[in-house]
């Protein structure tokens, strides 16, 4: 006769049998490094509006054009200098152009310069940083290199370097290509000098962290060292300097082209909507606020995002 199987109240203290089933205790989801970044950014009002303004700025003057009906271009004497309207919103120019549409046409020119320049710079900048702090034999070499860039005047290089090469230019890839890449070159190679400053400090701060010794002890090549362990650990500063980058780039072709040096008249753009508009200036004076607000929104916007991303990816704002 078999004996009796005791039972066991839940609580009562006792041994579990086996083969019983028991609660699973609720485990928290696994929080990701970019949740939390998203999750600082949302918080940050200015951030958020800066993004959603750049955001619309950039669908308009690229999806705008395709859905506008006048063209850039498109030159009509019977309109011209005509007042806002419910046909041309902003008016029309001494051609009679539609004022909209060149604003649309100019925003693709100095946002699509802003990025390309931005980009360019970043790489330099990221190079050279990555270099002078991770080898100490190069980094004397590169940052007097940098001290010297640091020290050139940037207005009066950038006007040589667009003096000097934009005829070659023009003749090798024509004149609006030719002058795109030359402007895009000139704001590069000039403004790389702050991204590989901060980029060296990051770099020099990392290069004694624990994980990188240990890295270094186990046979690690540099190579590997520093695309895997230095460059993701130094992404905050260099995604803070790119928002940067865009608005300074986007302020210096505005000024090349306000000074007649960048784009050619009939490729517009807001610098160039801004000096055309200098000859009518105290008959029309609304021809210069809209390329001036146009200007300022978007630095003023690229400002809040990179203000954001900076707070975000920094872990000690975040806490962790």
């Amino acid at each position: 006769m078999t004996e009796p199987t005791q039972k066991i109240a839940p609580g009562s203290g006792g041994a579990t049998p086996a083969g019983a089933l028991t609660d699973p205790i609720p485990v928290a989801p696994p929080r990701s490094q970019w949740r939390d970044v998203w999750d600082q950014f949302k918080h940050h009002k200015g951030a958020m509006l800066g993004g959603i303004i750049f955001l619309l700025i950039v669908l308009l003057v690229f999806v705008g054009p395709l859905l506008w009906p006048y063209d850039a271009t498109y030159i009509d004497i019977r309109s011209r200098n005509q007042g806002p309207s419910f046909a041309h919103p902003l008016g029309t120019d001494q051609l009679g152009r539609d004022t909209l549409a060149r604003m649309m046409a100019g925003g693709q020119t100095s946002v699509s310069v802003g990025i390309t320049a931005m980009l360019l710079a970043l790489f330099l900048g990221s190079l050279v940083g990555v270099l002078a702090g991770f080898f100490k034999r190069l980094d004397g070499l590169l940052m007097r290199m940098t001290d010297l860039f640091l020290a050139l005047p940037l207005l009066p290089l950038l006007l040589v370097m667009v003096l000097l090469f934009r005829d070659p230019l023009n003749a090798a890839f024509g004149p609006e290509t030719g002058i795109f890449i030359l402007i895009v070159v000139a704001i590069g190679v000039t403004s790389w000098m702050p991204t590989a400053r901060i980029v060296r400090g990051d770099v020099l701060a990392l290069k004694e962290r624990e994980f990188v010794l240990a890295a270094r002890s186990i046979g690690t090549t540099n190579t590997k060292m520093i695309t895997r362990h230095i460059l993701p650990n130094v992404l905050s500063p260099i995604m803070v300097s790119a928002t940067l980058g865009i608005a300074n780039a986007i302020i210096t072709e505005s000024a090349l082209s306000f000074l007649g040096l960048g784009f050619p008249p009939d490729f517009p753009t807001w610098g160039r909507l801004l000096f055309d508009a200098t000859d009518y200036l105290q008959q029309y004076p609304e021809r210069v606020f809209w390329p001036g607000v146009a200007i300022s929104l978007t630095v003023l916007s690229v400002n809040y995002l990179g203000d954001g991303l900076r707070d975000a990816l920094d872990p000690r704002i975040r806490g962790r």
